[in-house]
C-alpha cells in the first residue's frame, strides 16, 4: 500500500491587494511556486476564517505568510496560531515565517514584535548574512549580501531566548533568525517579485511619503532578487528530507 506523504501547509494570515491578487494570485500562490516541491502535497490553511490547524506532528512543514494586519494587536486567529506555532517548534516542525509570519514566529516563542522605532523599510534592501549563518541549513551558501524586497511597519524587535541572528539590514538588524534546527523567521519576502514590490510601492506612496520616505526612488532601485527566491525551495528540500523523501 502506498503511503501518503505528509503535507507541506502554507498558513495564510493574510492577503494582497484585490488588484494585484486578480492578475498575479495571492501570497499562497506566490510561495507554492517558489516551494515546486514534486513530492510533498500542498495544503493552505486560513486560520482567520476559522480553518483548524494541523497536528505538527501530521504535516511536513509550514509556512507562514506575511499580512497587512500587525501582530502587536494581537487578534484571537493571531493569538490562536502563535499558540499552535510554539507547538510546531516544540514538535521540531519545519517552520518557516514570512514578515508577519516572522514576527509572529519571534512573539509566540517569547520574543517581542511591534512598530519599528525608524518607521518603515520598503524596496528592494540589502541583506548582510551574520557569520553564524555560514552553516545554516538554509541559509547557509548564500552571498554574504544579497538583495531582497521588503515592506513592514513592524519587526521582531526582540528575539527569543537560545534563537540564532542569521542576518540584518541597515535598517533592521534582524531579517532572519532561527530557533532550534528546523524553524525560521525572515522578515523580508522570498516570495515577491520585481512587479509586485513595484506595485506595493505605487500603492503606499501617501504612507510613505508621510514616513518621510521617496515612493519614486523606491520604485527606481527595485531589482531582482534571484538568491533571496532560493530560499522557499531549500525549504521545501529541507521539509522532503525530513520525511525521508
Amino acid at each position: 500500500m502506498e503511503i501518503q506523504s505528509r503535507p507541506l501547509v502554507i498558513v495564510k494570515l493574510g492577503d494582497t491587494f484585490d488588484a494585484l491578487r486578480e492578475t498575479h494570485g495571492d501570497f499562497e500562490h506566490w510561495i507554492a511556486d517558489g516551494l515546486a516541491s514534486d513530492t510533498l502535497p500542498i495544503a493552505v490553511i486560513d486560520p482567520r476564517r476559522g480553518d483548524t490547524l494541523p497536528d505538527p506532528a501530521a504535516i511536513a512543514g509550514a509556512v507562514l505568510t506575511g499580512s497587512h494586519a500587525m501582530v502587536s494587536h494581537r487578534e484571537d486567529w493571531s493569538e490562536r496560531t502563535a499558540g499552535w506555532l510554539a507547538r510546531a517548534v516544540a514538535q521540531g516542525t519545519p517552520v518557516l515565517g514570512i514578515c508577519y509570519g516572522h514576527q509572529l514566529l519571534a512573539h509566540a516563542l517569547g520574543g517581542e514584535a511591534g512598530d519599528h522605532p525608524r518607521g518603515p523599510e520598503i524596496g528592494t534592501v540589502s541583506v548582510v548574512l551574520e557569520e553564524t549563518a555560514a552553516a545554516d541549513p538554509l541559509l547557509g551558501g548564500l552571498p554574504a549580501r544579497f538583495a531582497a524586497h521588503a515592506v513592514h511597519w513592524q519587526s521582531a524587535l526582540r528575539l527569543p531566548e537560545g534563537a540564532v541572528r542569521l542576518a540584518g539590514s541597515a535598517h533592521d538588524p534582524v531579517h532572519a533568525f532561527r530557533v532550534g534546527d528546523s524553524a525560521w523567521g525572515v522578515q523580508f519576502h522570498p516570495e515577491f517579485d520585481a512587479h509586485a514590490m513595484r506595485d506595493y510601492i505605487d500603492r503606499l506612496a501617501g504612507p510613505l511619503k508621510t514616513a518621510g520616505l521617496d515612493p519614486e526612488a523606491l520604485r527606481e532601485r527595485v531589482q531582482a532578487t534571484g538568491d533571496c527566491a532560493q530560499l522557499l525551495g531549500r525549504f521545501a528540500r529541507i521539509a522532503e528530507a525530513r520525511q525521508g523523501l
